[in-house]
């Protein structure tokens, strides 16, 4: 099923498809990482990209929930991003392509909100 995305803000960036997939800088159009569709319910992303632009990307559906934030470190299987609860992947970032990140991301399933900078 669909989700209805609420707000959708980028920022000197592009997704491959509506809410998700690779995620690409506008600038040099490198590829930076790759967003899951169905687990994550909240997105809030800055980056500086190696190219030096900034870029963001923030998203939120109809139905998000507020989340609860969870001070456990996200774990990397695979280097994807993932919810240490259920090791659902959330979201991969390619760190050799950005300089640095701030990374906000709800999960879905648990809805706990984890943090990460880069």
């Amino acid at each position: 099923m669909a989700r209805v995305i609420k707000t959708k803000e980028l920022k000197n960036t592009r997704l491959a498809t509506s809410y998700g997939g690779w995620m690409y800088c506008d600038n040099c159009n490198e590829n930076i990482g790759y967003l899951c569709y169905q687990t994550y319910d909240r997105i809030d992303l800055s980056y500086k990209c190696n190219c030096g632009s900034d870029g963001s990307i923030f998203i939120d559906f109809e139905n998000s929930k507020l989340g609860k934030k969870d001070e456990a470190l996200l774990i990397t299987i695979k280097n994807r991003l993932c919810c240490p609860k259920d090791n659902e992947s959330l979201i991969t970032i390619l760190e050799k392509k950005v300089a640095t990140y701030k990374l906000k991301i709800t999960c879905n399933s648990c809805e706990s909100i984890y943090s990460k900078t880069k």
